[in-house]
């Protein structure tokens, strides 16, 4: 019964699970409207402190102020941690806490709708707070070039492709002690992804490491967007981030449904 672990793209059922969750937040404005503040603090940080404290950085033969090569690694930091908040986190909550999914569930809704109806949840959220988030890379002056917008779309692959592994990860959470090993890999990922300096600073057998991290192919790709600097490289970055996304959401699909279809 393979076919019925597929997530189904065409399915309209699964944006009842959007419109679930955007009434909840209806009454949660504020913890929505949060999301727009992280980015001015990101960039406000760099650009009004260590922007003027460490020399501007080669590029693809190009000198740029260090916050502008930072700040499209934030914006793939950020991507990752709003989808890894919205699909470990509250679906962990809603899958053993509430158990929301069960009552969901009595309804004409299958797992596979349940599992793709989060991921256009976090997406949602995603296109909302990247959009803030480039806004205000160009009014601090930090975006390299007018194809800085095209960072927008890779922001979104990244939250496609961190929601759905994140959803297939919290089917595995046991308890809230086991959200230490989340912390234990997004923190790596956050600090060794090439998002503050260049891969060439760290030693090869580390570079080499960092190199295969989904982070630093995201970070990546939108440095190289926000520059204007493209090459076929960039068609890889973007496959293996679809790739893990459908790799995530089959999965899901499949933990779903062993979990909540008895």
């Amino acid at each position: 019964m393979l076919t019925r672990t597929l997530p189904r793209f065409g399915s309209r059922r699964s944006w009842h699970i959007f419109e679930r969750n955007f009434a909840v937040y209806r009454s949660q404005w504020l913890m929505l409207i949060s999301g727009f503040f992280e980015p001015l603090f990101y960039l406000l940080s760099v650009g009004l402190g260590l922007n003027h404290l460490i020399a501007p950085q080669l590029v693809g033969g190009r000198f740029i102020s260090y916050a502008t090569f930072v700040a499209p690694g934030m914006l793939a930091t950020s991507a990752m941690n709003g989808a890894v908040i919205d699909s470990i986190f509250n679906t962990f909550f809603r899958l053993k806490i509430s158990h929301s999914y069960d009552a969901v569930l009595s309804t004409p809704l299958d797992v596979t709708d349940v599992a793709l109806g989060e991921v256009w949840w976090a997406l949602g959220r995603a296109a909302l707070y990247a959009a803030s988030f480039i806004v205000c890379m160009i009014l601090l002056g930090d975006a390299g070039s007018a194809w800085v917008l095209l960072c927008w779309p890779a922001a979104l692959v990244t939250s496609f492709a961190f929601s759905c592994a994140g959803l297939a990860a919290a089917t595995y959470i046991r308890s809230w002690q086991d959200f230490d090993l989340v912390t234990l890999i997004q923190l790596p990922l956050f600090l060794f992804s090439a998002t503050f300096f260049p891969i060439t600073l760290y030693p090869r057998w580390l570079g080499a490491i960092i190199s295969i991290s989904p982070l630093y192919q995201s970070a990546a790709l939108m440095r190289g967007l926000s520059l204007g600097q493209f090459d076929v490289v960039m068609i890889g970055r973007v496959a293996y981030l679809v790739a893990l996304a459908f790799a995530g959401l089959w999965l899901a699909a499949r933990r779903f449904r062993r979990i909540l279809v008895p």
